[in-house]
């Protein structure tokens, strides 16, 4: 199987993810400015929620550009992937309707823990699949891969001290990898010149 099929199964998916999480706001019953600020922290959490999702679609991408070959493991580990990419809507949402209680915002980062577990599983099936090293070369030692892991488990267990600080190690981690990541491209333009 080729590469295409794959980034367009991943892409159909990650669209309809999407479209699921947006579909949970709601619009105000009120139609005042004041009710509509009253939705500021579930259209935060959406956001967020959307960013996660749009940082995963874009290093799954740029990770493909060194991908010559699909085996039967990247398949298993993409759905993996796509698999705990899908939970964040359900626990967005679960989150967002009981206000940020300690078990949400738990469960919320273990759905961010999930993903980003399962696309590391992804990145070393992938090394391993490959002819050539041109992509263990680029990913070099992944310090932001190997570290977002441990910022999501201090997340989790502030979520039963502060559910505040949870949320706020979350969007740490969102900024960290909202930095565009350019590993990928510096080793494409290395082979190139």
């Amino acid at each position: 199987m080729g590469k295409e099929r794959l980034l367009a199964f991943t892409d159909g998916v990650l669209a309809i993810v999407i479209t699921i999480m947006v579909l949970e706001l709601k619009a105000p019953e009120e139609p005042s400015f004041e009710a509509l600020g009253a939705m500021l922290p579930i259209f935060l959490s959406y956001v967020l929620s959307f960013v996660y999702v749009g940082i995963y679609w874009n290093n799954h991408h740029h990770m493909f550009q060194l991908v010559e070959r699909v085996s039967g493991g990247m398949l298993w580990a993409n759905l993996a992937l796509l698999f705990f990419l899908s939970l964040i809507p359900f626990t967005t949402a679960w989150m967002d309707e009981t206000h940020a209680e300690t078990a949400p915002v738990a469960l919320y980062g273990i759905s961010l823990l999930g993903p980003g577990i399962a696309y590391y599983i992804l990145q070393l099936v992938t090394i391993r699949a490959q002819d050539n090293d041109d992509l263990k070369i680029a990913l070099g030692s992944d310090l932001k891969g190997k570290l977002s892991p441990l910022i999501y488990l201090t997340g989790i267990a502030l979520a039963f001290v502060s559910t505040w600080a949870a949320i706020a190690v979350y969007v740490v981690v969102a900024l960290i990898w909202l930095v565009p990541d350019r590993r990928i491209e510096r080793h494409l333009a290395a082979k190139r010149a």
